[in-house]
């Protein structure tokens, strides 16, 4: 057995109409099936989804206050009033003001942009920055990824004089800001036929209306702001992404060129992973811990040096960033086990002096990854008495419910499900991390801490084909709303299984089943390598793609997640390294090491730390007390002394994910296991009726004499003390006549040493299909 890293949740699907959209749009079932879980519901929305193009934009006069803040827009050009851009410090924010920097700049409008400062001003509008704006002489004000909450701020602009468009995508308030127009697809009234735009995305549609066409040579800079802000990539946005990164592998913007450079990219056909991962950060990076200045300036300049000298800048305030982001977290986690264990904490909540709060959020994510528990991190100021920060969530824990549940302690918070942030009084950190927990105790169950991957097809791997893995392509890029799709392949095993890489720490192999190979490569999977036997039956999580090497094109499965569903046995027997092998398991958690011997308990034992000896069982003396849920690895370590007792023990460890045959040579008292047969008994009482009385000094002697071990001589005649032929006397045995006949066979000692060297047979001697399948007759047939 070897147990999943995550739950699989396997998606529903409607045949039917997968079948119609595969015959229909020539399409492998596989891609028809993904179309269909991706909720595209007939043939057409298929073939817009696969070949979505700047075509299929919606009109942006749909979007309400489109048509006046045109007009607005072109008349303070014309007339030469200063236009001034107010955007947001994160990567959609950035993206959004610089396409509308570009855009201005095309159409030979005055103005500039201002973006308020994280740390002492916070996002969205400020009243402080809107009466500088106006002292400077601007007369319109156009928002970009902010705005919508805006209400008193919007009212002090206009008490200026100052008009406001504000353009923004966040969940509208229950009052929305009286500006000169509102610009949002999410606001109650719009007709829009599509509401999940990025800030970016509804900045681009703004120069649609203002071109009379779509931007298309700003779409790399919508690809980035869409991306980074994890909008759903379905329709316009899909669009956008689609168009975006064609745009961006061959990008004129100088600034974006230098920053595929510093992320050394240059030679990569660049991915919606690689903004997600390495442009993006990079762009929130001057945000999260100075101003967002450098970016903007970075996707706006037309001087190559400058481009360079931002991106360079970029890049070293992302390092800080990772740098600062792993002492906290280091620091997040050692606060965790130290105040808050897991075991007794479902919601997470840290706080502490000092800690950035431009990147708690992240922070808050990597404590996620790690104990799976929902989580909130903040930064105390301790002037103010406040602890501010972000959190992060788990499947089945409604982040901004239960926050909302808590407002008494929260006088400033926002969010959705998965995320939130809020300020609050350090003194309510207590109350608040009580009842955050008292929800998870009513909401959750044991079961979702543990984390939840969602399927999309479980496939047959005589499905996997190069057809199948390349129209796969057409269905990116992939993100939020269109993730990756994962396949299931059941009942494979496993050939090739080696270890690659600079740190052997990547897993190749080929997968089979019934004459079907497919290629496998794991990324950080080598660790399997030693937990799973060459007869393991395989469950195998991964993303199908092409392989091309040498021009040869092969469909590949990149592990994701895999599960062995049956205990595994490791014939382990005989082993040279027996003593360094077990030190090994030993060191496993939730290992137990089973002797059946005392000699082996005295041996093993003398040797042991003391921590190791408490992971000792000796069969007999103690009972079997670790639980079958937790149990991993069980070693027998030396060999039964019989069937029942070997049964027994299996079925204690029934649910033990591997159990290891370490038994065998060099066990002490292997000869033992050697039964002899009644020719040696009728050899030994042949001698004894020539010589009666045998000294126990000369045991040795007749031992040698007879050519047999000592230990065999031993066992014989405590054989023939049972059965009444010999008697001890003090120093020596003497033979005698038993009353009565008494055949071999009623022994007890004889019977016990006969089984145990058949069961000594059955356990060394045979192959290791054939060990399992001994093993396997004395348990349930369910269980190995």
């Amino acid at each position: 057995m070897l147990k999943a890293k995550s739950r699989w949740q396997l998606a529903a699907y409607d045949e039917q109409l997968a079948a119609s959209i595969a015959a229909e749009c020539g399409l492998t079932p596989l891609v028809s099936k993904l179309l269909v879980i991706r909720g595209l519901d007939s043939p057409q929305k298929a073939r817009d989804f696969l070949h979505a193009g700047p075509q299929l934009f919606h009109d942006p006069f749909l979007l309400h206050g489109m048509e006046e803040s045109v007009h607005r827009i072109r008349q303070a050009i014309e007339k030469r009033e200063p236009i001034c851009i107010y955007g947001d410090y994160d990567a959609d924010g950035v993206s959004s003001t610089s396409l509308m920097v570009h855009l201005l700049r095309q159409l030979g409008a005055v103005f500039d942009y201002y973006i308020p400062n994280r740390f002492t001003e916070g996002y969205g509008l400020h009243k402080d920055a809107l009466s500088q704006l106006h002292q400077s002489g601007y007369k319109l004000i156009i928002t970009v990824d902010t705005g919508i909450s805006a209400v008193e701020q919007v009212e002090f602009a206009n008490q200026l004089g100052l008009e406001v468009i504000v353009t923004d995508h966040h969940e509208p308030p229950a009052v929305i800001p009286e500006a000169f127009a509102v610009i949002n697809p999410k606001k109650p009234g719009c007709s829009y036929p599509f509401d999940m735009l990025a800030g970016v995305g509804v900045a681009f549609k703004l120069g649609h209306a203002l071109l009379g066409e779509a931007p298309l040579h700003l779409a790399d800079l919508a690809a980035l702001g869409t991306i980074a802000d994890l909008v759903p990539l379905v329709d316009e946005n899909r669009i956008l992404a689609r168009a975006g990164l064609k745009r961006l592998n061959q990008t004129r913007n100088v600034g974006l060129q230098a920053l595929v450079r510093v992320c050394g990219l240059a030679d990569t056909e660049l991915s919606a992973g690689h903004v997600g991962f390495a442009l993006g950060p990079r762009l929130n990076a001057s945000g999260r811990l100075e101003t967002a200045e450098s970016a903007v300036k970075l996707l706006t300049t037309e001087d190559p040096a400058e481009a360079e000298q931002c991106a360079q800048a970029l890049d070293d305030l992302n390092r800080e960033r990772q740098e600062l982001v792993q002492t906290m977290t280091e620091e997040a986690i050692q606060m965790v086990h130290e105040h808050f264990p897991p075991d007794d904490h479902k919601v997470l909540v840290v706080a502490k002096e000092g800690w950035n709060v431009g990147v708690v959020g992240i922070v808050a994510s990597r404590l996620v990854e790690t104990f799976y528990r929902p989580t909130i991190v903040l930064g105390i100021d301790p002037v103010k008495g406040t602890a501010k920060g972000s959190a992060r969530s788990i499947a089945g824990y409604d982040m901004y419910e239960a926050l909302t549940a808590c407002k008494e302690w929260l006088p400033h918070f926002g969010g959705h499900t998965m995320a939130a942030g809020m300020t609050l009084p350090t003194e309510n950190l207590d109350p608040l991390r009580q009842r955050l927990n008292e929800l998870a105790k009513e909401w959750l169950t044991p079961e979702d801490f543990t984390p939840l991957t969602k399927v999309d097809v479980s496939m047959d791997i005589q499905e996997v084909s190069l057809d199948a893995a390349e129209q796969l392509e057409q269905l990116a890029p992939y993100g939020m709303g269109n993730p990756t799709p994962l396949v299931l392949l059941e009942d494979v095993e496993t050939s090739g299984m080696r270890t690659i890489g600079r740190d052997d720490n990547h897993l190749k192999c080929s997968l089979q089943k019934a004459g079907t190979t497919v290629d496998a490569i794991g990324f950080n999977w080598a660790h399997v390598t030693k937990k799973v036997t060459p007869k393991a039956k395989f469950r195998v999580l991964g993303e199908l793609s092409v392989n091309e090497w040498n021009g040869n094109r092969k469909p590949q499965l990149t592990i994701r997640d895999l599960a062995v569903p049956h205990q595994q046995v490791f014939d382990w027997r005989g082993s040279r390294d027996k003593w360094d092998k077990w030190l090994l398991l030993a060191a496993e958690p939730n290992s137990r090491t089973i002797l059946f011997r005392e000699e082996s308990y005295e041996s093993l034992s003398s040797k042991a730390t003391a921590e190791q000896v408490q992971s000792i069982v000796l069969v007999g003396v103690a009972p079997f007390k670790e639980t079958a849920s937790t149990l991993q690895n069980v070693v027998l370590y030396d060999m039964p002394k019989s069937r029942a007792q070997l049964k027994e023990i299996l079925a204690e460890v029934s649910q033990a994910e591997r159990i290891y045959c370490l038994f065998g040579d060099p066990d002490l008292g292997m000869e033992k296991l050697s039964c002899p047969g009644r020719e040696h008994f009728k050899q030994l009482y042949q001698f004894l009726l020539q010589v009666p009385v045998v000294p126990q000094i000369h045991l040795d002697a007749l031992a040698k004499k007879l050519k047999w071990k000592r230990n065999l001589l031993d066992g014989m005649i405590a054989i023939f003390m049972e059965l009444g032929f010999l008697a001890e006397e003090p120093g020596q045995y003497r033979l005698q006549n038993p009353e009565g006949k008494r055949p071999l066979e009623s022994s007890m000692l004889y019977q016990a040493w006969k089984e145990e060297s058949e069961l000594a047979t059955d356990l060394l001697l045979s192959s290791s299909d054939e060990l399992i399948r001994t093993l396997h007759q004395l348990v349930e047939p369910a269980t190995l």
